[in-house]
């Protein structure tokens, strides 16, 4: 997030047409898109199995992580990993808190070799919220309660790192 804790939620494109030229020699095939949408769509219900499934992997690589801090370096990277998974999923299948979340975890946990205490406060924040926008099926942006949900994460996340 920006300094000034404002959130700009970038919104890319929902179907595939959009990213194709039409006609012409190579063109995509339109009806081969329909297809490919077709089945992300059909995919869309198994999503919340899988970032279930990653939430869980998350938070052991988290407790790893806090148990084990002489090896922080690889177990940044398995969070990092994860949150990255889940952050190119979320908006795929229309939880695009999990995007937003996702990116800001990675980017937090990106290029640091070593973890605080606070580190640790913060990732735990970002998972926690992770796990909140699932259990309560905050679809889209969450609407109203999914813009407290990131104005609060990020004034929480600013008081403890000292940035706010």
């Amino acid at each position: 997030m920006s300094d000034d804790d404002t959130v700009n939620v970038i919104k890319p494109p929902d179907t595939l047409s959009a990213k194709v030229s039409k006609g012409g020699p190579g063109a995509v095939d339109l009806a081969a898109i329909e297809r490919a949408e077709s089945v992300i769509a059909s995919m869309a219900d198994s999503y919340l199995d899988w970032v279930e499934e990653d939430l869980v992997k998350i938070s052991k690589a988290q407790a790893e992580l806090k148990a084990n801090r002489d090896n922080a370096a690889a177990l940044l990277d398995k969070v990092f990993q994860v949150a990255h998974d889940m952050k190119g999923q979320g908006g795929s299948f229309g939880y695009d808190l999990m995007t937003i979340l996702g990116n800001d975890l990675c980017r937090f946990i990106e290029g640091k070799e070593t973890v605080s205490d606070v580190d640790l406060e913060v990732i735990d924040l970002y998972i926690g919220t992770m796990q909140i926008v699932i259990s309560k099926r905050m679809s889209g942006d969450g609407g109203a309660e999914g813009n407290k949900v990131l104005t609060g994460l990020a004034a929480v996340v600013a008081k403890i790192t000292g940035k706010g």
